[in-house]
């Protein structure tokens, strides 16, 4: 009986893969920052934060089992897909993604939301809020939607 190798494999080849496969790199028309010291310039690198697509069925359960807290939107940021929410007793600012807003508008500094908790992998040491609802739209600023419409 012959012994099977357990490194990854390519499907169309019998070679394993590493960092120098072809699959991992940037397309060719992808323009790369050459002022990146980064010795990972130039790979398709997975984003460690958990989105919704991302998030495991588990860690979606426990979050919406959870309770629902009430906070204020420090900073989102629309083209950068995150902000940070300052939880109403006074805690340390929670991070939130894109992915996890509800609803028609772009949250904006001082709108009041409510929202769930689910912990961030590996170490699950740090929260990130979920279902982010806003409640509030903060007065005298104008609101976007998601399709770019502002309203007052």
């Amino acid at each position: 009986m012959a012994s099977q190798s357990t490194s990854p494999q390519s499907p169309a080849s019998s070679q394993p893969l590493s960092p120098s496969s072809a699959a991992l790199h940037t397309p060719e028309n992808t323009r790369i920052s050459e002022r990146s010291p980064s010795p990972m310039r130039g790979f398709l690198i997975p984003s460690p934060l958990p989105t919704r697509r991302t998030r495991t069925m588990s860690a979606t359960a426990r979050a919406a089992e959870g309770p629902v807290f009430k906070g204020t939107c420090k900073c989102f940021s629309r083209c950068k897909g995150h902000g940070f929410i300052l939880p109403a007793d006074g805690g340390a600012e929670i991070f939130v993604h894109i992915s996890d807003i509800e609803g028609e508008y772009v949250p904006m500094e001082g709108d009041e939301v409510s929202y769930k908790v689910c912990s961030i992998p590996p170490k699950n040491e740090k929260i990130q809020a979920v279902e982010v609802v806003i409640t509030h739209q903060a007065p005298g600023t104008k609101h976007e939607t998601w399709s770019g419409h502002a309203t007052i």
